[in-house]
């Protein structure tokens, strides 16, 4: 039982972790998209880079996190 339980905690982090980059790294895409662009809006220049890089990287964890527990919750129970 001690294994099954290891094994889920470790897909859950590196699920988690992948999130972290992907959402980071989309965050700040999009950050850098809306200041190059022609005419930036005005919430693109009142907005924290590190903060919006933030949420991205904890949302990108939330979905990491969120897609490991359900597809190891519909392998096991497929299992059963």
């Amino acid at each position: 039982m001690g294994r099954k339980i290891n094994r889920f905690l470790l897909l859950i982090a590196s699920c988690g972790i992948v999130g972290v980059v992907l959402g980071g790294t989309a965050s700040r895409a999009t950050i850098n998209q809306c200041l190059d662009d022609d005419t930036p809006s005005n919430s693109c220049l009142t907005q924290n880079p590190v903060t919006k890089t933030i949420e991205g990287m904890s949302g990108g964890f939330i979905a990491g996190a969120g897609a490991a527990a359900g597809a190891t919750w519909q392998l096991r129970n497929k299992d059963a």
